[in-house]
């Protein structure tokens, strides 16, 4: 399975690096790979669909972030009807994963992947 670099995903989803990596700080998403410090967080294209919807929640309905990142861990893992007390979100899933899925394969030209760690000896 493709794992994204989190510059990859913010250039997708037209957001900054720090948005995805402090969203990913302080709440767990599915198909985020992170092993310990020091070591680049990886995010699965789900993961991404996850923010992108996160993301559309936040600004269409002006939810928080902690229940718009659960109604959309809910919303991609279920289809795309959301019910709670009565209320319902109904959102094109495919659609966004579709979208997010091209905005990945144009942001993958734009981002290199950062090397890491100590430059090499000058020879």
């Amino acid at each position: 399975m493709r794992a994204y670099t989190v510059a990859t995903a913010a250039v997708a989803l037209n957001v900054s690096g720090k948005w995805i990596d402090n969203t990913l700080s302080h709440y767990r998403v599915t198909g985020v790979v992170q092993s310990r410090q020091g070591v680049a967080r990886r995010l699965t294209a789900e993961a991404v669909t996850v923010l992108a919807i996160t993301l559309r929640l936040i600004r269409a309905l002006r939810l928080p972030a902690a229940p718009a990142l659960q109604i959309a861990q809910d919303l991609s893992r279920h289809g795309s009807t959301y019910s709670r007390e009565g209320c319902e979100v109904r959102l094109d899933v495919e659609a966004i994963r579709a979208t997010v899925a091209r905005q990945l394969a144009d942001a993958v030209e734009y981002t290199p992947v950062p090397r890491r760690g100590r430059p090499p000896a000058r020879q």
